[in-house]
């Protein structure tokens, strides 16, 4: 007989359910294929319970099979195309009907409906909005608050007008992402109905407020925080002291601080393993010195981070130094020699590598020109495998050093700089 008949499918899911359940069930299954005992409800609940949510929405064949669904736990899919979500009307009545069906979903994505559609309004809705859609069908979101065991909730260009307090209320929540809601009103201090919060993902929510100092309420179970929305605010070492905080990015954020107040010695940021920083702190993603002398000890700050925890910064982000550049406001700043082909001045930094010794340098815009390197790390021993790397790399950023040689951590002054354009100009003609 043919291996994909239904029959055999039917025989291969089967037997793939069995093998991963305990002998006490398997026996209790062969008993109720067999006809010998009726399986109790909870038995029922724990075969159910390796299914998809929409094959245990098929198995409701029975009272007691209905029965058996509301009991499941319904675990969230290992893939997202597995994922519940409601985006269009259809799904949101299926969600409706799950939302008693299926009280233990642990899992939900929340999406838009449609052009033609909505969900009501939350309390505050922007006027705007409601009134370009006050005769739009309408659809109630504040039922998912029926669904007490969800771990994860996913929301994404969702039409949420207003506050909805009922979205933050779930004790046992472990993951929210809520990406692009722009008229979804909240504050972080809402955060804390949810206490077993470890993940938190918030992009692109242009009414999302608040203090990362509200965050504290969830200190002890927050491993992954991730927000890029403009209207938060607060001091970055608010959480030095989350025990299993292992990812920050506050990008885009209005948070405050310094990266040289985080003290290795003091065990800040314990389990960190990725660190991205807006550029309204200092040491930040496209921070803007003030002062040439600010930048040594950040340098001394990033590479003492390095050492504890290689990987914590993003590779092109490192090797750029994080976009900073000179402000055009700072006293040491100056402008570019109006002379045709002059070298602008050095008024960007890099990390620069040479086999694994880390080092920095300011240069031009595009990192053509050069400073000397100022070394971070010691030479590699002769005798070592990598000084056959370090010295390769060496001689190939020496050739970018040549209009700034002899300047590190300081570049040129204005008048170095306006005396050096000429004669450097002249030597580049008469090589030429």
């Amino acid at each position: 007989m043919d291996s994909s008949t239904p029959d055999n499918m039917t025989c291969q899911i089967a037997n793939n359910i069995i093998q991963k359940l305990n002998p006490d069930m398997t026996e209790h299954i062969f008993r109720f294929i067999g006809g010998e005992e009726v399986m109790r409800t909870t038995d029922i609940a724990n075969i159910l319970s390796y299914l998809g949510w929409a094959d245990i929405m098929r198995a409701r064949v029975s009272r007691k099979w209905r029965d058996a669904a509301k009991m499941t736990i319904v675990a969230p899919p290992s893939d997202f195309a597995s994922d519940f979500v409601v985006d269009s009307v259809r799904s949101y009545n299926a969600m409706s009907v799950m939302s008693t069906a299926l009280p233990n979903m642990q899992q939900i994505s929340i999406s838009n409906l449609g052009h033609e559609d909505i969900y009501s309004n939350g309390e505050d809705p922007d006027e705007v909005l409601a009134g370009r859609t006050a005769n739009l069908p309408v659809h109630d979101i504040n039922i998912i608050s029926s669904l007490r065991q969800l771990r994860n909730m996913h929301m994404c260009n969702a039409v949420l007008n207003g506050r909805f307090p009922a979205l933050f209320n779930f004790p046992l929540l472990q993951k929210l992402s809520i990406q692009y809601c722009n008229y979804l009103k909240f504050d972080l201090a809402l955060l804390e109905g949810l206490p077993s919060l470890k993940e938190l993902d918030c992009n692109g929510n242009s009414h999302l407020t608040g203090n990362i100092g509200s965050l504290r309420a969830l200190k002890d179970s927050l491993e992954i925080i991730i927000i890029r929305c403009r209207n938060i605010s607060g001091d970055l070492m608010d959480l030095s002291d989350f025990p299993h905080l292992e990812e920050l990015d506050l990008r885009c954020t209005n948070v405050s601080g310094d990266i040289r107040d985080i003290v290795i010695g003091r065990n800040d940021f314990p389990a960190l393993v990725s660190l991205a920083l807006p550029r309204t702190v200092h040491g930040g993603i496209y921070y803007v010195l003030h002062s040439i002398k600010e930048v040594p000890s950040l340098m001394h700050t990033i590479h003492l981070l390095l050492q504890r925890t290689p990987t914590l910064f993003e590779k092109d982000r490192l090797s750029k130094a994080f976009g900073w550049s000179l402000s055009k406001q700072s006293p040491d700043w100056y402008a570019r020699d109006d002379g045709n082909g002059s070298t602008p001045p050095p008024f960007r930094l890099q990390f620069v590598q040479a086999g694994t010794r880390l080092g920095w340098s300011w240069c031009t815009f595009y990192g053509d020109h050069l400073c000397e390197i100022n070394w971070l790390d010691p030479v590699p021993d002769r005798d070592s495998s990598d000084y056959a790397a370090y010295m390769e790399d060496l001689r190939r950023i020496e050739r970018r050093i040549a209009f700034y040689r002899g300047y590190h951590q300081q570049p040129p002054t204005e008048q170095q700089y306006r005396a050096a354009v000429p004669s450097f100009l002249d030597g580049i003609e008469q090589r030429d």
